[in-house]
């Protein structure tokens, strides 16, 4: 996406207004500008804001902020909070954070179930015009009869059910992927069945009623091609996964919390299968899973850390630099699974007056110490990548200025 004049004026207008100078003449600038990216904005559909009940972890605040820095304009925040945003009266509070402290746009899910308990279903009609979808994002319905209700409401309420897809009784207590490191560590592992057998049970069920369905982090090579046959069908079913199970499997596996994340980093098989899947549109888009917790929670090994791992500030990055660069995608593929695919599915249109401006040629490590997310927890630590955010702007106001290229 190259830039009009209009854009830099843009630009240029809203550096002004926040304060800031450039680090070299106008003419300097403009031809800076023009070695520079310039790309729509970015949505992520699953994102972990932990505002309220766990603002040790993560605000909204600090987590917008942290969004805006990776090219984000709009995020979907999920609904495993306390309280749960399953009745007006629970999700206001989120509402209130959202409305004071978001400096991007944040869309909250609703509850499929009363605290996602999965016993009864959430207040669903009255919430319904407030939120972007419902789901019980960190656990799966369980009870087949509550998600074909779960289901049938969602599509009288014109809304989409965003599955968690993990049956309970198959996880046997493993954390990790069920695979070579685990049996060599003696690790207890997670079977990609887990995950499978209740999407396969969620497509008999849309077969059947029609409803509008989209799975979370799919990680199984069982699962695409799953989502690919019941596409081919017909049927009203989208997906995503996230950069950590496109770039990582279990051989990347350390001993160390920034390694844990629900579902797992899978098989090298199911790492190749993703990348198809992406390929042939098979998987609609890539969301991170920001999931941020504190440095404690996170540094208990592989066995006892809590589950979840950042990637807003590092998504686009990472997959520029592990995908685009190496050649096994476009970088306009990369922006349809970044931006416009997701702006599809859930209603969300694209503004010219949000984007980011991004210098791909900038190579650095990951240092999660610069991270603006409260959440410090990621595989790419260390890494090198390319492409660096300049400034994010979203509806004609800055969200994000890279002070440190702006200022002279």
């Amino acid at each position: 996406m190259n830039f009009t004049m209009s854009k830099k004026d843009m630009i240029i207008k809203t550096l002004a207004e926040n304060g800031f100078t450039v680090c070299c003449d106008g003419a300097e600038f403009s031809s800076f500008l023009d070695s520079c990216a310039v790309f729509p904005g970015f949505v992520d559909v699953h994102v972990h804001l932990r505002e309220p009940g766990f603002i040790y972890k993560e605000t909204v605040a600090s987590g917008t902020k942290a969004a805006a820095r990776g090219g984000y304009t709009e995020v979907c925040s999920m609904p495993n909070l306390s309280p749960t945003p399953d009745s007006m009266e629970n999700l206001k509070i989120q509402l209130d954070a959202i409305e004071k402290d978001a400096v991007i746009g944040v869309h909250p899910y609703g509850t499929i179930t009363v605290g996602e308990k999965g016993e009864q279903l959430s207040d669903m009609e009255t919430i319904a015009p407030y939120v972007i979808g419902f789901s019980d994002d960190g656990r799966g319905v369980q009870n087949d009869n509550m998600m074909k209700e779960a289901m049938l409401t969602a599509k009288k309420l014109g809304k989409i059910i965003v599955a968690h897809c993990e049956v309970n009784e198959l996880l046997r207590g493993g954390y990790i992927h069920d695979g070579e490191y685990a049996k060599k560590h003696d690790h207890k592992g997670i079977c990609s069945e887990s995950e499978w057998k209740q999407i396969e049970r969620d497509i008999e069920l849309i077969r059947e009623i029609g409803c509008a369905y989209h799975v979370c982090h799919i990680s199984t090579k069982e699962s695409v091609d799953l989502i690919r046959k019941a596409k081919a069908e017909g049927l009203d079913i989208t997906c995503e996964t996230g950069p950590h199970y496109l770039l990582l499997d279990d051989s990347d596996l350390q001993e160390d919390g920034r390694f844990k994340m629900n579902p797992p980093l899978r098989s090298a098989a199911d790492r190749l299968a993703l990348i198809e899947g992406i390929k042939d549109g098979t998987i609609d888009m890539i969301a991170t899973d920001h999931a941020p917790h504190s440095a404690e929670e996170k540094s208990r090994g592989l066995k006892s850390s809590l589950m979840g791992v950042v990637g807003l500030e590092t998504a686009f990055p990472v997959m520029y630099t592990g995908l685009v660069k190496t050649g096994i995608i476009t970088l306009e593929k990369l922006i349809d699974l970044l931006s416009t695919n997701a702006r599809k599915r859930f209603n969300l249109p694209l503004s010219e007056n949000d984007f980011s401006v991004w210098n791909l040629d900038k190579k650095y490590t990951v240092n999660p110490d610069d991270f603006l997310s409260m959440g410090k927890s990621t595989p790419f630590a260390g890494n090198e990548v390319f492409g660096e955010c300049i400034m994010t702007v979203r509806d004609k106001k800055a969200a994000y200025i890279n002070g440190g290229i702006i200022n002279g």
